[in-house]
Formats: C-alpha cells, sequence, structure tokens
C-alpha cells in the first residue's frame, strides 16, 4: 500500500457506523503495520469508548446533525456544517491524509465536504439498503462507493458487503459448536434458537419468546435468549428436570459463541446483525424494527430472498407464531441446514478486505493524478 501512509476514518454516533469502521481499520493496519489510522468523531457518540478501547487514535470533531424532517433546526445546519468543515479540514491538512473513509452520519458530511475541499479521495460505505442524507452527498463527491446490500441506490456503487470483526467473519461455528453450548449452559445435542433485539433487548421479542417458552423445550428446542440488561422484569420460570433449557440473559458480550451454539436466530434486522448472521451462516427470523423509513425490512430482504431467512413483521410476532413457524423448523435438521447454505451464500466475510482494496485504489488514483 505504497501510496497509502495516513487514512482518516469518518464513522461515530452509533455501533451501525462505528463498527464497520474499526473492521476496516483492521484489515488496512494487517496490510500495514506503519499506516498511519485516524477515526474522526464527536464527543456525544459511543465512538469515545469503542475506538480508544481497540486502540485506534480518535479526534473530536463538532457534530452536524440532520434533521429528517423540515424543522426550524434545519435553518442553523449551514453554519454548524461550516465550523465543522473548517476544524475537519485542519485536521486533515494537520495529519496528511492520503484519503478520507465515510460511513455515515454527523460526523462523515463534515469529513466528506472537508476533504473535497482539500482534494483528498473520499471513499464511501453506506451499511444499510437505504441510504442517509449524508452518504447521498457523499457519494456524488467519492472516488469509490462501497455498499452492503446489492441495489442500494447510491451514484457508483460496488457491493463489497459489510466489515465485520475477525472474530466473526472467520467463525467456525461448527468447530466451536459444542465448546460454546457447553459455556452457555446449553445441552450439547439439541437444536438451539438464539434471540436477541441489540443491546438494549427488545420488547417485542421478549414478549413472544417467553410466551412460546413451553411450546419451544416441549418440543425439544433449547432456547439461549438475551434479554437486555434492563429487561431484568422478563423472565421464565424454571425449565423441569431432563428439559430442553431455557437459558436467560441480560447480555451477550460474547456473540461469536451465541452464534456457534445456535441453529436459528430470532433478531432485529438491523445491518450490522443481518451482515454477521449471513457471514457466519446462521439463519434467522428477522423482526424488523417498526419505526423510521423501513430500512432494516430493507436490510433483511436480500437474504430472506435467497432462502437464508424469515421476514415477520412486529406486529405478527407473537407466541403462535413462534409455536408454528419456528417449533417445526427448528425440529426439521434437514430444513435447517438447507437455511444454514443460503445463509452462508448471502454472506460476504471478506468484505473488510473488499473495503481495503478500494480504499487503496482511491489512493493509487491520486498518486497518480487520476
Amino acid at each position: 500500500m505504497s501510496d497509502l501512509s495516513s487514512v482518516v476514518l469518518a464513522g461515530g454516533g452509533t455501533a451501525g457506523h462505528i463498527e464497520p469502521m474499526l473492521a476496516l481499520a483492521d484489515a488496512l493496519r494487517r496490510r500495514d503495520a506503519d499506516l498511519r489510522i485516524t477515526c474522526l468523531g464527536t464527543a456525544r457518540g459511543m465512538e469515545t469508548r469503542l475506538v480508544p478501547a481497540r486502540g485506534y487514535d480518535l479526534r473530536l470533531i463538532p457534530p452536524v446533525p440532520l434533521p429528517r424532517k423540515p424543522t426550524v433546526d434545519l435553518l442553523r445546519v449551514p453554519g454548524r456544517v461550516r465550523r465543522a468543515v473548517a476544524d475537519t479540514r485542519a485536521l486533515l491538512d494537520e495529519l496528511a491524509a492520503d484519503v478520507v473513509v465515510g460511513f455515515g452520519g454527523y460526523v462523515a458530511l463534515p469529513a466528506y465536504l472537508a476533504a473535497r475541499r482539500a482534494r483528498i479521495p473520499v471513499v464511501v460505505h453506506e451499511q444499510n439498503a437505504l441510504p442517509g442524507l449524508a452518504n447521498r452527498i457523499g457519494a456524488r463527491l467519492a472516488a469509490r462507493v462501497g455498499v452492503t446490500a446489492p441495489g442500494t441506490p447510491l451514484r457508483g456503487a460496488e457491493h463489497v458487503g459489510m466489515p465485520l470483526r475477525r472474530a466473526i467473519a472467520g467463525l467456525d461455528r461448527s468447530a466451536l459448536r459444542a465448546g460454546a453450548r457447553a459455556e452457555l449452559g446449553l445441552d450439547a445435542d439439541r437444536p438451539t434458537l438464539l434471540v436477541f433485539g441489540g443491546s438494549q433487548g427488545a420488547q417485542t421479542l421478549n414478549r413472544a419468546a417467553v410466551a412460546a417458552a413451553d411450546a419451544l423445550t416441549a418440543a425439544g428446542v433449547q432456547v439461549l435468549h438475551a434479554r437486555g440488561p434492563k429487561n431484568t422484569h422478563v423472565t421464565v420460570p424454571a425449565r423441569p428436570s431432563g428439559s430442553a433449557p431455557y437459558v436467560l440473559v441480560d447480555y451477550l458480550d460474547r456473540m461469536d459463541l451465541a452464534y456457534a451454539a445456535a441453529d436459528f436466530a430470532l433478531c432485529r434486522s438491523g445491518a450490522v446483525t443481518v451482515a454477521e448472521l449471513s457471514a457466519v451462516g446462521l439463519p434467522a427470523a428477522f423482526v424488523p424494527l417498526p419505526i423510521g423509513n423501513g430500512e432494516q425490512r430493507r436490510n433483511a430482504l436480500p437474504v430472506v430472498e435467497a432462502g437464508g431467512g424469515l421476514l415477520v413483521e412486529d406486529a405478527e410476532l407473537d407466541a403462535d407464531w413462534i409455536t408454528t413457524h419456528l417449533v417445526p423448523l427448528l425440529s426439521d435438521p434437514d430444513a435447517l441446514a438447507g437455511y444454514a447454505r443460503h445463509a452462508a451464500a448471502a454472506g460476504v466475510p471478506d468484505a473488510d478486505e473488499r473495503l481495503a482494496d478500494l480504499v487503496a485504489e482511491a489512493a493509487a488514483s491520486r498518486g497518480s493524478g487520476r
């Protein structure tokens, strides 16, 4: 990567922006241990904790929240953008950046505009099937645009997938299954359903899974259920001796073990979740969050249409749906294996390397004057 000595990554705010940013940083660092990698963020985002914990330099810029709808706050945006762009331009000069990579959100927009003024190549990565405003603008300024989902409506989009941590992207579920189940308090040979609703849990999933606990365990299906740390009121009575276990935890800090232990998942369909499950070949029933612009539904559709999962609307998920759809599926090893194959076929486990290629090519185009 001789054309690359300093890379600036802009992906603060939520884990959905930060995790792929850090996965790309890891891929770039594997290629060149001396490469200068700087992450941009704001004082209010999760990056203040996550980026230093992964060993990367974090520099803060003023946030530029972008209202989704016309409001009086929209009138304040131009001034905020000018200040943030000026601060970011000074940082890019200080860091002698060769390329700027943005992942969307309120950190990315000033980075794109500052890079354009400094004549530094921009690479955009869009995690969701429906792009946000920052990346719609960034794509118009970018040398290369990588997207997670095929068909994402961005100018110049190239399908690279979602950059993921190596611990997930390189996961061998079958090799780890026995050890993962033992560590998580599960039986070695029972079909296993993983239920999780993100780091905070999801009330719809919690209610439905708990209400279906008897039907699941009576059919010999064991459950690993992450209810969320604030949902301690969600409980399941102890299973009778010899019954399939129902393991209820607040939080799963080792998702690699959870994925290895499971045969099927019941979960939301955030972009990172969908990408991780397909990369490791774990099929799922996706329950899109019923708010926003419908992006979670769009995230899940490519995997579902490939035969790697099911889609159920939030309002339709209840104990009867789980009993009718998931209990028979989890009791059919051949059907589970088919879903797993299709999920894996839809996954892109080397997305971090694919995006790193785009970054290197963008830097090379600057060096050649193209």
